[in-house]
């Protein structure tokens, strides 16, 4: 009978231990077990920045605009009916980058880096310098094709009424401020309020009434 009363009293108490490491896991401020973010298998959700590289097999389907800038064929849709309501408001946008191949990403690096050391830096320094200005090859949202600079046709309006109105409606198309201001320590990028990236509809709609950035979102 004893040894029952002891069995039992050992299986209680680790059972009270293991239901404390669960909770404690990983807790939130309410004392919840914060899941860890999963890898979206989403294409609107790649996370992409200097710890996390363009995936080995993507490879977007184009189309290129009246510019000659190509996007992903996927977000042309929406992007073309945002640029239509904007200039119905009079606000004139224009794509300045797009889609950029591994290439094209290594080669502006490069150019970066020459124009340094053209200006006496040395090639160590030349480098990193051109690192805080350019991403590096395979971890640029450029390479994704969804990623986008945006600027204004200034024949029409300004690039501040391009910004300002991107900011409070680009969200409604699927589309992001990417690098948005007071948040560098997160996203690793300066504010850069030409840059937007598509995430869909439902997903920026979100992120927009959050105020989060795309890292925060995913749980990075």
């Amino acid at each position: 009978m004893k040894r029952k009363i002891i069995i039992s009293v050992l299986l209680i108490t680790f059972a009270f231990l293991l239901i404390g490491l669960l909770k404690f896991k990983n807790p939130d401020i309410a004392g919840n077990v914060i899941q860890p973010a999963e890898i979206p298998t989403d294409w609107r959700l790649i996370l992409v920045n200097e710890n996390h590289s363009i995936p080995e097999e993507y490879n977007p389907e184009l189309t290129q605009l009246s510019n000659g800038i190509y996007v992903d064929s996927r977000i042309y849709s929406d992007l073309q009916r945002m640029f239509d309501d904007a200039r119905s408001e009079d606000v004139y946008p224009v794509v300045g980058e797009g889609y950029r191949t591994h290439e094209q990403q290594k080669q502006m690096m490069q150019d970066k880096i020459y124009s340094f050391i053209a200006e006496g830096y040395s090639r160590k320094e030349s480098e990193d310098l051109a690192k805080s200005w350019v991403a590096e090859a395979g971890k640029s949202e450029h390479e994704l094709g969804i990623a986008l600079d945006i600027n204004a046709d200034t024949y029409f309006c300004s690039d501040a009424e391009v910004y300002d109105w991107l900011y409070e409606n680009a969200y409604k198309y699927g589309f992001i401020l990417r690098y948005p201001q007071n948040k560098e320590n997160i996203t690793g990028i300066d504010y850069e309020p030409w840059h937007y990236r598509y995430v869909g509809i439902d997903n920026a709609l979100k992120i927009y009434n959050q105020q989060v950035t795309l890292e925060e979102y995913l749980g990075y």
